[in-house]
């Protein structure tokens, strides 16, 4: 599966009980950049660079299929330079929380 893929995928995973009262937007740059809005308890995924992005994710697309997948630790790849984070880094924290990785 590609990044673009998985991305696209992150409506179906998201978990609406962990995101309760949470607006953000979370950039994810890789191959095909896309961006995941989370409003109102829903996610919907926007092809594109967002100029408003809480956090924005960079990775190579195999390590950030891995990471959402829960194949790749998120502090491993960070502290290894696999992942690089711009913006809140709370959020970034709780993104797996927030996307199931088992229905991805």
């Amino acid at each position: 599966m590609s990044a673009a893929e998985l991305l696209k995928n992150l409506p179906s995973a998201f978990n609406a009980a962990e995101a309760s009262g949470t607006d953000c937007t979370i950039q994810f740059n890789c191959s095909q950049p896309v961006h995941a809005v989370v409003k109102n308890g829903a996610c919907s995924i926007v092809d594109g660079v967002s100029s408003t992005a809480d956090v924005t994710i960079t990775m190579e697309d195999d390590d950030l299929v891995a990471l959402m997948k829960g194949e790749l630790n998120g502090m491993t790849a960070f502290m290894t330079g696999k992942l690089q984070v711009e913006g809140d880094l709370m959020l970034a924290q709780r993104l797996p929380a927030l996307f199931d990785s088992s229905k991805l």
